[in-house]
């Protein structure tokens, strides 16, 4: 068994005796002014030194999607100008690590990625910090270091803020990393790399069933919300080019003609600390809303002083902004932000069944958005919109029949999901232990 000393770490104890502890600032360089995500339109005019040029541009939300992996070149990243000099600055060369360094929670600061290849046409953009290593790293090494769970727990400890949380460039520059020799760094990464890649395989076998098992919920959904339960039942061409054929007694009508809708005020309260749930995209979670998961909340006071509007029980919440096609049964009574649209059912339409004839326009809601950044979708959209509607017996039919198949598919999503954790925290403990020499590899 090998030697250990203190590596005057609290939350790393003890580390391999030949192993050094150095600040991340005397390991190479670290760069946080990245470029802004903007485009100037007036470089003919300006002197050269500040005309600026169009690049590619990586972003925070590049990091997360290749968090714990390495990033490319890509077509996908926004495009921004910048001056040379600027561009000079915030290029990207192979070996570089990128971190998020702003976030809305302390738990997403840190997240990192490798640079796989010298980029001269993309830059690195805000809320991002560069690190460029100095020689003394095997390649690879960096990305499960840099990664680990103890380096993250740092950044977290380290972040500041209220809405909005941030780490300094000090507070990344003064990170104690522990590097253990040369030789000991590429037999770590020969071993991660080999163990990781088969956790991986994993997670992604899962999430692969997920997807279809996810996309079959849909289109059951839909098939079962347009031509009922009774195949013998005759179609016709209900002259909805989205729709198609239903069975010759249903109705289409325009959704206003069978709910009403409230719309929400657009100011946000300053006060969310009372007893009727403010609700936000977060706290969907399955086919009922009953409460704000961060616990905020609005008085009756402060209802009636903003003129809120309350959703009654038995309504559908549907978003109408960000993540179109999203939709719950409230279940008690709730206020929101502006991003959502309350549906009513007038009598002769059942909520639960409104509620899957929502979930199956997910698909034509984000056809009908509109906003080039942001998707949205005006009350008056929703009103017009063209759906189906089969007598009250057959709605209560269809929804009690899609709640059944629908309950055994989500229950197993979350059992596949469960795994998906159980991999991913295996793979952090087994990094964590190899990159803190808690555990010796060959």
């Amino acid at each position: 068994m090998r030697k250990m000393k203190d590596s005057g770490i609290a939350w790393i104890g003890e580390m391999p005796e030949e192993w050094q502890v150095k600040r991340l600032r005397f390991t190479g360089q670290l760069c946080s002014a990245g470029v802004d995500k903007k485009i100037r339109e007036d470089t003919e005019d300006v002197s050269e030194d500040k005309r600026e040029y169009l690049y590619k541009s990586i972003h925070y939300t590049d990091v997360y999607a290749h968090s714990e992996s390495e990033i490319g070149n890509s077509e996908d990243y926004l495009v921004i100008s910048a001056t040379k000099k600027k561009a000079a600055q915030c290029a990207l060369n192979e070996g570089d690590i990128l971190f998020t360094s702003s976030s809305e929670t302390p738990e997403d600061i840190g997240h990192s990625t490798e640079v796989a290849e010298n980029m001269p046409n993309v830059l690195f953009g805000y809320h991002l910090t560069r690190f460029r290593p100095s020689e003394g790293f095997a390649k690879g090494f960096l990305k499960y270091l840099l990664g680990s769970s103890y380096m993250r727990s740092w950044f977290a400890y380290r972040a500041y803020g209220m809405t909005r949380y941030g780490i300094s460039y000090t507070d990344f520059a003064d990170a104690c990393i522990l590097i253990p020799p040369m030789h000991e760094q590429e037999r770590i990464t020969h071993f991660l790399d080999a163990r990781c890649s088969v956790v991986n395989a994993a997670m992604e076998k899962e999430q692969s069933v997920i997807d279809q098992l996810t996309a079959y919920k849909q289109s059951l959904i839909t098939e079962t919300v347009t031509h009922g339960l009774h195949p013998e039942v005759p179609l016709r061409n209900g002259g909805v080019e989205w729709i198609g054929e239903i069975p010759t007694h249903w109705q289409i009508n325009r959704l206003g003609w069978h709910t009403d809708a409230l719309t929400p005020m657009r100011d946000r309260p300053a006060d969310l600390t009372g007893d009727i749930p403010w609700v936000r995209i977060e706290d969907y979670d399955g086919k009922y809303i009953e409460r704000s998961k961060e616990g905020l909340g609005v008085s009756q006071q402060t209802v009636h002083d903003m003129n809120l509007k309350i959703y009654p029980v038995g309504s559908v919440l549907c978003t109408s902004s960000c993540d179109l096609g999203k939709c719950a049964i409230v279940k008690r009574e709730l206020v929101s932000n502006q991003r959502f649209i309350d549906i009513i059912p007038r009598e002769g339409l059942k909520t639960d069944f409104l509620y899957y004839l929502m979930l199956s326009n997910a698909e034509r809601l984000n056809v009908l958005s509109t906003g080039t950044i942001q998707a949205n979708l005006s009350r008056k959209e929703f009103e017009h919109l063209k759906v189906q509607v089969p007598p009250e017996n057959e709605q209560k039919e269809i929804a009690d029949y899609l709640d059944a198949k629908c309950a055994a598919i989500d229950a197993d999503i979350a059992k596949r999901r469960a795994l998906i954790d159980q991999l991913a925290d295996y793979k952090r403990s087994l990094i964590y232990e190899v990159v803190t020499g808690k555990r010796e590899v060959e």
